[in-house]
């Protein structure tokens, strides 16, 4: 699945004052490759993924999916696109605390109305994939925050969507654990083929990006 921008823009309202988090960005992420986007803290790089990962709303300009607009579709199209043709890491993983590592990676697939034995043989295989098939009981707590990343990449791969949208995914990891991350993020683009953009800080995947982008006050420049 292709996606692009052209002119993207998204401001938002503080007190008296406007803040644009995104100022007319074309960027287009190809398909199967791994693309970073680089920038400081409040640079727009996680309001930028929120747009492409149909989680928020452009003030102006368009994302194209497949070359439609996907902002041209109800609500419930996108919701479908996100679902079948989007994952999700997250800086903070965003897993449930009531639920155990299995039921996490379960839960994208419920919304999809797959059986509950779809499910947990899709869940099982992805957490053995990830390194945690004895660890597929234990809920978010007693988890290492490495294993709690597994958890979430193994939950974004749910749906077997094409495209891998990752926030941050090693900021609160220590550097062997976030090398770990890195191979696994790197495998899942180079063996399972899928597109990941990721939005970092860390070095290490910049060097392994196909496409790196920097982000400065909302404008966004290719550099490689």
């Amino acid at each position: 699945m292709g996606i692009r921008t052209e002119n993207l823009t998204r401001t938002y309202d503080l007190g008296s004052s406007q803040i644009t988090a995104v100022n007319n960005a074309n960027f287009e992420v190809h398909e199967k490759t791994f693309t970073a986007i680089v920038g400081r803290s409040g640079s727009g790089k996680s309001t930028l993924l929120n747009l492409i990962g149909l989680n928020d709303y452009p003030t102006s300009g368009r994302i194209l999916f497949d070359n439609v607009d996907v902002f041209s579709l109800s609500s419930s199209e996108r919701r479908r696109i996100r679902l079948n043709h989007l994952g999700f890491v997250f800086q903070t993983f965003n897993l449930l605390p009531t639920l155990n590592a299995v039921e996490n990676v379960e839960l994208p697939m419920a919304l999809m109305g797959k059986t509950p034995r779809e499910q947990r043989e899709r869940a099982v295989e992805l957490l053995e994939t990830v390194g945690l098939g004895n660890r597929l009981s234990h809920r978010p707590k007693q988890l290492s925050i490495g294993e709690m990343q597994r958890v979430a990449i193994a939950r974004a791969l749910a749906n077997d969507p094409e495209t891998m949208i990752a926030d941050e995914p090693t900021g609160e990891l220590d550097s062997k654990t976030a090398e770990e991350i890195i191979t696994l993020l790197l495998d899942v683009n180079r063996r399972e083929e899928k597109t990941i953009v990721v939005a970092t800080h860390d070095q290490k995947i910049v060097q392994m990006a196909d496409r790196i982008f920097t982000i400065q006050d909302g404008r966004l420049a290719q550099e490689k």
